[in-house]
């Protein structure tokens, strides 16, 4: 499940100042791909301390304890798309901050093809303050996506965090030859 070339990205939060850090979350996040070339992320429309925005994101999150990544993946990527998965490969890793939070990002991602999709298990927090919802999107579309959404704070936050691995899923995808033609 390692493709020996993982991605590892140390980025910083721009968008709001540092004052001090408290706690550290282990995430996983997936790139969701089918046989047909589509993607599968979440979108969310928040309004909070973050402020208004739409945003684009991998489906993922905390990892639990007692839980391991694969394990994780897996939970997040049933609970938010309802998708049962192959775990391709880990794509690598993405540290960064949200310092309106105080809160440093591990972010592990992995490459996920979908082998089917049924009911999603939302928090309440997520159907009622998210409001997220499941995008199928071709990749271009995708990247033209996240590009849209750098028009807030926490828009620029999440596509400087995700586009480069959606870069190099996509450069694994095709030199693996992953989707039919």
């Amino acid at each position: 499940m390692n493709n020996n070339q993982d991605l590892y990205i140390e980025l910083k939060d721009e968008e709001w100042p540092l004052t001090y850090t408290d706690h550290d979350r282990n995430i996983a996040r997936g790139i969701v791909f089918d046989d047909d070339g589509n993607f599968y992320f979440v979108r969310a429309m928040r309004d909070d301390d973050f402020g208004k925005a739409t945003i684009i994101e991998t489906a993922g999150g905390g990892v639990e304890a007692g839980e391991n990544l694969e394990e994780a993946i897996r939970r997040e990527l049933n609970e938010e798309l309802g998708a049962d998965v192959d775990v391709i490969c880990k794509i690598g890793v993405v540290s960064d901050y949200y310092n309106l939070i105080h809160r440093h990002n591990i972010n592990n991602y992995f490459l996920c093809k979908a082998k089917g999709f049924g009911d999603r298990h939302l928090t309440k927090d997520e159907i009622e303050d998210f409001h997220l919802s499941t995008l199928k999107i071709g990749y271009e579309d995708a990247l033209a996506e996240y590009e849209l959404r750098r028009q807030t704070p926490l828009g620029r936050l999440v596509a400087g965090r995700e586009v480069p691995i959606l870069k190099r899923a996509k450069e694994i995808i095709d030199s693996m030859d992953l989707i039919k033609s």
